[in-house]
């Protein structure tokens, strides 16, 4: 019997896995997709998110970051990172780089699609695969977390994401945020990739391809037009609610573990950080301090992401970024507190 099996082998389940090897722990990771995997994500690293990734070792090539900047049609304003700096990084790039410190850190990946999950008083199986405990990192609409009944019904606006890369040097080291005044319409990340390509991500509440949503942010269409790109992808709905994240000897982890929405950025930094906390739990033998520990975790990404998805899908949309250039100290005392 080995002692941690992970079901998922994104970056959420790679960082768990490294964190349990190399903390001694006999480890496999089940996925069925082989190579680096692409999804919809903004691809843009807070500096929390960066230090996280050095714990782990992986150095993936990207653009740095210095801060965030926020447009509509009339108002701007940029808020530098104060502790450090992010990195725009795309997905396949982070994979990739994950998934080398996978392998040196001798985690047994496993190409399969991760069936039914059975456990005891001692153990838990899955695909023959038999370890004291099994880290659920399988993404957003996560089947293990369904099959548990560990999710809650869905609450608040549905909200989707869209990503695109598009062939063209940087114009910013900075994460530009526009912010549409067309209801439902939403808001538009740049966020520097590398040398040649930016990642240009919509989140939005209505329905519809990218170049439809992207004409409701015409200054960026307009600095896009005729650029070579890549394909689409897209995720959604984003808000995922969860009754808890640990049952018995199966852990939540990532996306998984839940989701209040992409717009401050922090999913990576804080599913990085909860992987660590779940081996820490795993090593420990005590896998129900693990949801106590992910809550105190997350608040802070909780509270603040509930907060600004509450004021972008209400009335007060169209006040934000007005409210945030006349007041650039709070803001960027927000964009670090969420950063650092």
């Amino acid at each position: 019997m080995i002692d941690l099996v992970v079901a998922g082998g994104g970056p959420a389940g790679l960082a768990t896995a490294v964190h349990a090897a190399r903390a001694g722990l006999q480890t496999v990771v089940i996925e069925k997709r082989t190579g680096p995997i692409d999804k919809a994500c903004g691809e843009g690293l807070m500096p929390h998110a960066v230090r996280h990734l050095d714990a782990l070792g992986a150095q993936p090539s990207g653009r740095a970051l210095r801060g965030i900047s926020y447009f509509d049609r009339r108002h701007a304003v940029t808020a530098p990172f104060a502790a450090g700096g992010g990195l725009g990084v795309r997905r396949t790039t982070l994979h990739a780089a994950l998934l080398t410190e996978a392998e040196r850190a001798g985690v047994k990946l496993v190409h399969a699609k991760a069936g039914p999950v059975t456990q005891d008083a001692d153990s838990v199986s899955v695909n023959g695969i038999r370890a004291r405990y099994l880290a659920a990192a399988d993404g957003l609409h996560s089947p293990i977390r369904s099959a548990l009944g560990l999710e809650l019904p869905a609450s608040g606006p549905r909200r989707w994401g869209l990503k695109r890369h598009f062939a063209v040097p940087p114009w910013s080291d900075f994460v530009e945020v526009y912010w549409s005044d067309v209801p439902g319409a939403g808001e538009a990340y740049v966020t520097p990739v590398a040398d040649d390509c930016v990642g240009i991500a919509i989140l939005t509440s209505r329905r519809g391809g990218f170049d439809q949503h992207l004409d409701a942010f015409p200054a960026l269409r307009e600095r896009l037009a005729g650029l070579t790109h890549e394909a689409d992808h897209a995720a959604g709905p984003l808000r995922q609610r969860v009754r808890g994240r640990v049952a018995g000897r199966v852990l939540l982890v990532g996306d998984a573990a839940g989701y209040v929405d992409a717009l401050t950025g922090e999913g990576l930094g804080l599913s990085f950080a909860a992987a660590r906390l779940l081996v820490d739990c795993v090593s420990a033998d005590r896998p129900g301090d693990y949801e106590a520990q992910w809550r105190r975790a997350t608040r802070r990404y909780r509270l603040i992401t509930a907060a600004m998805l509450g004021a972008c899908t209400s009335p007060l949309r169209s006040f934000v970024v007005p409210a945030a250039s006349g007041l650039p100290r709070v803001f960027a005392g927000v964009v670090n507190l969420i950063g650092d």
